[in-house]
C-alpha cells in the first residue's frame, strides 16, 4: 500500500510540474508580448513626435492592411518599407505572424536576425533574443542565452530569470528553480504583475514567498 501512495505521489508531482512548466511558458509569451505592445507604442509616439510622421503613419497603414488580409503573410509583412526606427518593430510583429501562422523556424529567423544587428537599440535586441530563446525547446542553448539576458542591466532581466527557472522546473531541479523566483520576487524592480506571478508559482510547488524572503540560497 505504502509503495503504491508513493507511486502515485510521484505521477501526480511530474504531471503538476509538467502542466505547470506548460501554463508558464504561455504565459510568458503573454508577458513578453505586453513588452512589445509598451515598446511599439513609445515607438508610435516617437514616430508621431518626428518629422518621419508621414512615412511612420505609412508603415503603420501598411501592416494594418496585411494584417487585415484573409491570409496574412510574415513574408510580405517584412517587405513593407520602414525606416531604422520602424524596422525592429516590423521584425517582431514578422515574427509574431510567423508564429501565429505555425512556422516557427520563419520567426527564428526574423528574432535572430534583429537580435544580432549591432545598429539596432539593445531594446529590441534583447526583446528579440528573449522571443528566440522561448521558441526553443529546454536545453543548454536555450539556458545560455537566457542567462546572458538575465544579467543586471539588461532590459528583460527579470523575464529572462523567470524563463530560466521554469527551465530549471523542466528537468525537475526545483530547488534551483525556487531560488530564482524567489529572487525575482524579491527583486524591487520586479513589476506586481511578474511579482504575483512567481509568488503563486512558489505557492504552487509547495513553497512560501513570504518565509523564504530574505534567506540565503
Amino acid at each position: 500500500m505504502s509503495n503504491n501512495d508513493s507511486f502515485i505521489d510521484e505521477v501526480s508531482e511530474e504531471l503538476r510540474r509538467d502542466r505547470l512548466y506548460q501554463a508558464m511558458r504561455k504565459y510568458g509569451w503573454i508577458a513578453v508580448v505586453a513588452v512589445l505592445v509598451i515598446v511599439g507604442g513609445a515607438a508610435f509616439y516617437e514616430f508621431r513626435s518626428s518629422q518621419s510622421q508621414s512615412r511612420a503613419q505609412a508603415f503603420g497603414d501598411a501592416v494594418l492592411a496585411e494584417l487585415g488580409t484573409a491570409d496574412p503573410s510574415a513574408a510580405d509583412l517584412a517587405a513593407i518599407e520602414a525606416d531604422e526606427r520602424a524596422a525592429p518593430v516590423r521584425a517582431l510583429l514578422s515574427a509574431g505572424l510567423a508564429v501565429e501562422n505555425g512556422v516557427p523556424e520563419e520567426a527564428a529567423q526574423y528574432l535572430e536576425g534583429l537580435a544580432v544587428d549591432g545598429e539596432m537599440p539593445v531594446l529590441y535586441r534583447d526583446l528579440a533574443a528573449l522571443k528566440l530563446a522561448m521558441t526553443q525547446e529546454p536545453g543548454a542553448d536555450r539556458r545560455t542565452a537566457l542567462e546572458a539576458l538575465a544579467v543586471p542591466g539588461r532590459p528583460f532581466r527579470l523575464l529572462a530569470a523567470e524563463q530560466l527557472a521554469y527551465d530549471f522546473l523542466a528537468v525537475g531541479e526545483t530547488e534551483a528553480a525556487m531560488q530564482r523566483l524567489q529572487a525575482i520576487a524579491d527583486d524591487a524592480e520586479a513589476t506586481p504583475n511578474l511579482r504575483s506571478r512567481v509568488r503563486g508559482v512558489i505557492v504552487a510547488l509547495g513553497g512560501d514567498p513570504d518565509a523564504a524572503a530574505g534567506t540565503g540560497g
